[in-house]
């Protein structure tokens, strides 16, 4: 299924033109125009799927499997120090595009791609919230 207003849909699949990292009969792999780093890129599945929620589990194996295979591979060629591979949901997440995708983002020693959150302290009430509102759910 694709969705024809889905800019993400139409590089996926060939209509707008990108530079193209790799490609197969369910992925497409390009270079993101806004990169935090050198070489940041992003998975778009070629069917539409709006975030992680949606995604087949299948689907969803296959990208984390190719997630791993490209960040080899742009380890390999671009020499960077270390590697993230990012993936939002919503618009509280930071998702703009709401067609799912993950990034790979090479990093290098002192890059400034700011990435990060503030480390906070998980209480004895949250932890026994969390955990019995996660464990209950089927």
């Amino acid at each position: 299924m694709r969705d024809d207003n889905c800019i993400f849909c139409k590089i996926a699949n060939g209509d707008i033109p990108s530079a193209t990292l790799y490609e197969d009969e369910e992925f497409r792999v390009i270079l993101d125009l806004g990169p935090a780093s050198k070489g940041h890129a992003l998975i778009l599945p070629k069917e539409h799927y709006p975030n992680l929620y949606e995604l087949p589990d299948e689907l969803a194996g296959k990208a984390i499997l190719l997630a791993k295979k490209m960040a080899v591979k742009m380890t390999k060629a671009l020499d960077c120090d270390g590697f993230n591979v990012v993936q939002n949901n919503g618009e509280s997440a930071g998702q703009t595009v709401f067609h799912f995708h993950m990034h790979l983002i090479p990093r290098y020693k002192n890059d400034q791609a700011g990435f990060g959150w503030n480390v906070g302290e998980l209480s004895e009430a949250d932890r026994e919230d969390i955990l019995s509102r996660v464990r209950a759910v089927n």
